[in-house]
């Protein structure tokens, strides 16, 4: 249980409550000072390798013997993501990069008071897989055999990130079946569109992020500059999800027609204009290109054939998604 605070910091006499700002706080009536709680922070992070998330086993309370993602307390002096892949580093032995933030969510912890968990989306740079000495054990476990986990933050972060995955993994379980199945035949024998798809799913999360950080800052997308960022991060994994499928042979254009129409409308409920929609859209295949292309080195003159039909492929499902869009708005407006 947290200790209560008894005694002024400054002259060690006795503390009253009292309001302030319709708030019942600790007071000083000898320094006429008040004494505030604020939530303290708390990072966490999901570190993701092939479907199995790094978790924690505490070694103390709260919560002892219970499984956790990596969690910790922020220290003075560092910053919030620095903090996450301290404490990453120093429960589980892995060095990391922070890719995002996933999750931020209240806590009244009756060890703490108020919390507030910070989660991380996390890549491993480096390091060695071993339980800290705050740590029972630190080991790897399946997304479908994920244990209770001590904190409810903890809980909804993690079940936040299977969601915003399970499209991506949906793809990756396709292109794994069609690489053991026979392919139509113009998809099978472009082996470079397949070699770009895979460049795309293993990239995706980059394009996402790089898309965003351009969208908002473009003068063309103004409108995206206070927009929200999980939701524009929902929006860039579905087109890039569709992309890969649509490369694939695998999408088919009535539920491109009926997503992009229902975009369109959504923009103009909203009160965008449609120049913002349409070049937010085209920044999306500038940075597929720009990943793609440069992740494999395309600049060759080898298969420019192939290329050339890739690039007819990417052409045919943005001229739809432009043209369905553009439908969308303007059926909003009749």
């Amino acid at each position: 249980m947290k200790k209560q605070r008894q005694f002024c910091l400054y002259c060690s006499d006795g503390l009253i409550k009292k309001f302030e700002d319709n708030v019942l706080r600790d007071f000083c009536p000898s320094c006429q000072s008040f004494f505030y709680e604020n939530p303290l922070p708390v990072v966490s992070s999901i570190l993701d390798s092939s479907r199995q998330i790094l978790l924690v086993k505490r070694d103390r309370a709260p919560f002892k013997g219970h499984w956790c993602l990596p969690t910790g307390f922020a220290e003075a002096g560092e910053s919030i993501e620095d903090a996450a892949l301290r404490e990453l580093e120093e429960e589980t032995g892995i060095k990391g990069k922070i890719l995002r933030l996933l999750d931020v969510d209240s806590y009244k912890s009756r060890f703490y008071g108020d919390l507030l968990f910070l989660t991380f989306v996390v890549e491993q740079t480096g390091g060695k897989l071993a339980a800290g000495d705050d740590s029972a054990n630190a080991e790897f476990w399946p997304v479908g055999k994920i244990p209770l986990l001590a904190f409810r933050p903890n809980r909804r972060a993690l079940n936040a990130y299977i969601k915003s995955k399970k499209d991506y993994w949906a793809i990756l379980d396709s292109l794994e079946q069609a690489d053991k199945n026979s392919q139509k035949p113009d998809v099978a024998k472009n082996a470079l569109t397949r070699r770009l798809v895979k460049i795309i799913v293993k990239n995706k999360e980059d394009i996402i992020c790089s898309w965003i950080e351009d969208v908002a800052n473009s003068n063309s997308t103004a409108e995206y500059h206070k927009y929200d960022r999980k939701r524009l991060f929902s929006i860039g994994d579905k087109i890039v999800s569709q992309i890969i499928l649509w490369l694939e042979g695998l999408y088919d254009i009535n539920h491109l027609k009926t997503f992009y129409i229902k975009l369109g409308r959504e923009r103009r409920k909203e009160g965008f204009k449609l120049s913002a929609a349409l070049s937010a859209l085209s920044l999306i295949r500038k940075h597929i290109w720009e990943i793609g292309i440069h992740q494999d080195g395309w600049r060759k003159n080898i298969d420019l054939y192939m290329t050339f039909e890739m690039q007819r492929r990417m052409t045919i499902f943005f001229d739809l998604a432009t043209f369905y869009l553009t439908q969308g708005y303007e059926d909003y407006l009749s």
